[in-house]
């Protein structure tokens, strides 16, 4: 594996290019939809016919029906999908073509932001619906920027992808962890994670394109991911962090994808206005420059100019009581 510098923006995703960071990682799945995933790697095969035997409540592979990360994998140029998947992600860039750039932009995004808390001092990251294995994954990069020992727990619900995770997202003993479990439970989410990571000291979580599948913006004040978040915040040391990427409601033609993918059968997915994006941060700190666009937040000194993405990003701290200093951030506003 040989990934670009995670936050060079190297031109439109194209298939057959050099890999950008968050380029699939993991092995090549059969496209056989009349039955479950095969994988080139053993190990992951074996994670994922245990999990099922052992009853856990994961649900079944379903390749007739397109999945988030199976299509999510095939825009950053994957193997890991299924023909229902490669339909629904080509029926949608036929509606928005941007999605290449946007997938690879959100992936620039996460790079930047878990770089910039690891070197403020984060050394534990919960990264919820962490997708199929990437490219410089989020651990690496946090190494990297703390050039010591972090904690990075992946959390999702799909047993491929869970495979394909305790398969090829390692590290020395210690430094990673994978979880099977649901953002819409986060209590049990969060006590998984707990068996991992020290809740006592700062921890980034990070959300990235996935909080579109918990509620629905038009509905209810968009309560029900009002209340995903605040469980999560609140679980949440002070000096502790809440990241976010997810898809704007801004643009005619994503928003005519969108409506496109969720009658696929996939589960649906809502995209939201930067207001939606910002009360999901209530009672949190906003770190410069807030919410903005994914090409916006703290990009770095490149030579190639990025695209303009409809996507949200934003970082947010869980501050200490006034008169208290935490540990662990400096120099983040």
């Amino acid at each position: 594996m040989n990934p670009v510098p995670e936050d060079r923006h190297r031109g439109p995703a194209a298939r057959g290019a050099h890999p950008a960071p968050g380029t699939p990682a993991s092995p090549s799945v059969a496209t056989n939809a009349s039955g479950p995933a095969r994988t080139s790697a053993g190990h992951a095969g074996n994670d994922l016919a245990s999990w099922r035997d052992a009853g856990n409540g994961l649900t079944a592979i379903d390749s007739t029906v397109p999945h988030s990360a199976r299509v999510w994998n095939y825009w950053l140029g994957g193997k890991d999908a299924y023909p229902a998947d490669r339909q629904a992600g080509e029926g949608y860039a036929e509606l928005f073509p941007g999605i290449y750039d946007l997938a690879r932009c959100c992936r620039y995004f996460t790079a930047r932001v878990v770089r910039h808390l690891a070197e403020a001092g984060i050394r534990q990251f919960l990264d919820i619906g962490a997708g199929m294995p990437f490219g410089d994954p989020v651990h690496e990069i946090a190494g990297r920027a703390a050039q010591g020992d972090v904690r990075v727990v992946y959390a999702d619900n799909d047993p491929l992808v869970l495979a394909h995770a305790r398969a090829l997202l390692t590290g020395p003993p210690g430094t990673t962890s994978h979880i099977a479990a649901d953002l819409n439970d986060p209590a049990t989410l969060l006590a998984l994670a707990a068996d991992h990571l020290d809740f006592s000291q700062p921890v980034a979580i990070l959300l990235m394109i996935i909080m579109g599948h918990v509620g629905d913006p038009g509905r209810d004040g968009d309560q029900a991911a009002c209340a995903v978040i605040s469980q999560l915040a609140g679980a949440l040391p002070p000096g502790g962090y809440l990241a976010l990427a997810d898809l704007a409601s801004t643009d005619p033609g994503q928003n005519a994808a969108l409506a496109h993918y969720n009658q696929t059968g996939a589960v649906p997915y809502h995209a939201r206005s930067r207001e939606h994006i910002t009360r999901l941060f209530d009672g949190l700190e906003l770190a410069g420059p807030g919410v903005v666009p994914v090409h916006r937040w703290r990009p770095g000194h490149d030579p190639f100019t990025p695209p303009s993405v409809p996507a949200w990003g934003a970082v947010a701290a869980k501050r200490p009581p006034a008169g208290q200093m935490s540990r662990s951030t400096r120099g983040d506003r």
